[in-house]
């Protein structure tokens, strides 16, 4: 049966090579002309222990999993229990395993998937130095149709700097498994790739592709402390970085990271750090400080299970309270989150113009599903975006940092402009900047730091829409592609159904929501969390129609597009 697309999973303990194996299988069905979808899912141990790739190879961009499994290819069977919820299989799926491990688990052989036995360590045997990796490698090519010579062209790139001795070892297994697999226990066949082999597009990771962004909008400085699941974004940056002419600090901890920032951006220096949500907790006083001074700064917080340490290295979206109320006192700021791997790039470039132009920290929340998931798409757009701050450049007698404006946005003197000095700290201040407790100060203070944000325009890109009908799913962040796929089928089914994902999640615009709910009488809200955070954000902020219902859960196990399939079906059938 030819489909569109094709899930795989690979699973095994630390030091088995699964994420290599996984990795060049999406290298080779990018060569083929496939796009695809890699999510690296591990243990409590971060590093070391069960780790397993989840893989979705399409013939158009892949942006979130499939309700089951295909395949899943274990090499051997260390602590798959852990990732059994995540793998989700059926009568349909076959489980190829080498017999030398035992028995299958009975997690998995309760799915009813079929078996199939490849024994992976002896052909690995076969050749001097072979990997089972790399004949797990060469036999999930050949099941997917995939030719040999592309699969060897990749592993030839990859180990391009290794010794000969090395890459004759890892091509010989992969011709191992090639030869030993049989294409017809493929449940699927993927169907032709629709752009022609050797089409330029792009190979990277939700990070990375954050990275992309926070370069294009013109960030020149980054100051992080190293935490999972963002790590990736600043080795990306302290390559690039430099080669811009810009610099990357390993803070020695969250609280210097965010003051380094707000220092580098009063300067005159785009700035950014990036964290997960317990650097974002220990940030919240200076993003404090940066709001009442009115320094640009972006902090991508990429989530992770919580509270505390929670679960490092596993996504959920339960950070949106803290992002959003976080900061103690009346503290407007801007809240982005991207919709996809690729949008990173977009919204963090987004994210660093609204910064500029309206002086204010914008934290822009991605989640361990993008960040540390891997992709192939088209080569995201360059859009024209590069905000510039208001610069105060001609002396006046009396500067007036923070003068009350009718945008809210007061021209800003960069430090040693003869003329413009003033005092910038957390103290509410006069228009002068001098530190003031009167009341009418500290009124027409808080009126233009929320006048500023609530004026703006932030044009289209405050939500991604698509479709039209009765019943809307609203949503956010990195469940919008499980959400717009469930969409897609359900309008194949004759049931009309529109899609709001929020971009811009603080400030509100109730205004913009309320036009992309005309027409709309039910509302399915659909969240990874497990208190509904959303849900209530919404509620608080903007109208939705009575029969407004949620869909929500914490993770780390990813929303399907079947189960909000079954919710649309629900909410249609009320009366």
């Amino acid at each position: 049966m030819d489909s569109t697309s094709i899930s795989i999973a690979l699973s095994g303990s630390g030091g088995t090579g699964v994420m290599t194996a996984g990795s060049l299988l999406l290298d080779v069905a990018a060569r083929a002309g496939y796009y695809g979808l890699m999510t690296r899912t591990l243990g409590p141990q971060i590093r070391g222990g069960e780790a397993a790739a989840l893989m979705r190879l399409g013939v158009a961009e892949v942006t979130g999993p499939d309700d089951t499994y295909h395949m899943l290819l274990a090499l051997d069977w260390g602590n798959i229990e852990r990732f059994s919820a995540e793998i989700p299989l059926n009568a349909e799926s076959i489980v190829i395993s080498d017999p030398v491990h035992g028995l299958v688990p009975e997690v998995i052989a309760s799915t009813g998937a079929r078996l199939v036995e490849i024994p992976l360590g002896a052909l690995a045997a076969t050749v001097a130095d072979g990997r089972p990796n790399m004949v797990a490698l060469g036999v999930l090519t050949a099941l997917l149709g995939l030719t040999h010579e592309h699969t060897t062209a990749v592993v030839a790139a990859e180990l391009a700097d290794r010794d000969d001795e090395t890459l004759a070892a890892s091509l010989g297994a992969v011709q191992a498994g090639f030869s030993a697999a049989d294409p017809c226990v493929c449940p699927v066949t993927l169907s032709p790739p629709a752009r022609a082999v050797g089409t330029p597009r792009w190979a990277l990771s939700g990070n990375e592709a954050t990275g992309v962004g926070a370069l294009r909008g013109g960030v020149r400085f980054v100051a992080a402390y190293p935490i999972t699941p963002a790590t990736d974004i600043l080795e990306y940056l302290a390559v690039h970085l430099p080669r811009l002419g810009g610099a990357l600090v390993q803070a020695e901890d969250e609280l210097a990271s965010i003051n380094m920032i707000l220092g580098s951006s009063f300067g005159g220096t785009p700035s950014l750090t990036a964290t997960s949500g317990p650097g974002l907790a220990l940030m919240t006083e200076s993003i404090g400080l940066g709001i009442a001074s009115e320094v640009p700064v972006v902090i991508c917080n990429v989530m992770r299970g919580g509270p505390s340490t929670g679960i490092p290295t596993k996504s959920e979206q339960s950070d949106l309270n803290i992002a959003i109320h976080g900061v103690h006192g009346d503290a407007p700021h801007v809240v982005t989150a991207p919709t996809s791997i690729s949008d990173c790039v977009f919204t963090t470039q987004w994210s660093v113009h609204l910064a500029e132009c309206l002086q204010v920290p914008v934290i822009t929340l991605s989640d361990q599903a993008m960040g540390q998931a891997r992709t192939v798409i088209d080569a995201p757009a360059i859009v024209p975006l590069n905000g510039q701050r208001k610069l105060a450049t001609t002396t006046v007698e009396h500067y007036e940092r923070y003068e009350v404006t009718a945008d809210g946005i007061s021209p800003m003197a960069l430090p040693g402009t003869p003329g413009l000095e003033y005092t910038a700290d957390g103290l509410e201040h006069s228009p002068r900047g001098t530190p003031s407790t009167q009341a009418a100060h500290h009124q027409e203070q808080l009126d233009k730091r929320q006048r500023k944000l609530l004026q703006f325009d932030y044009g289209p890109f405050w939500a991604d829409i698509a479709g039209d009908g009765a019943i809307a799913i609203l949503t956010w962040g990195s469940v919008t592609g499980a959400a717009m796929e469930a969409a897609e089928r359900l309008r194949r089914g004759g049931v009309a159904v529109k899609v709001i994902a929020m971009r811009l999640l603080s400030p509100a615009l109730p205004d913009r929501l309320a036009d992309a709910l005309v027409g709309v009488d039910r509302v399915l809200v659909v969240e990874q969390s497990h208190s509904q955070q959303f849900l209530h954000y919404l509620r608080g902020h903007f109208a939705l129609p009575v029969r407004t219902r949620t869909h929500a859960r914490p993770g780390p196990v990813s929303i399907r597009p079947a189960e909000i399939m079954a919710a649309v079906d629900d909410l249609f059938q009320e009366a």
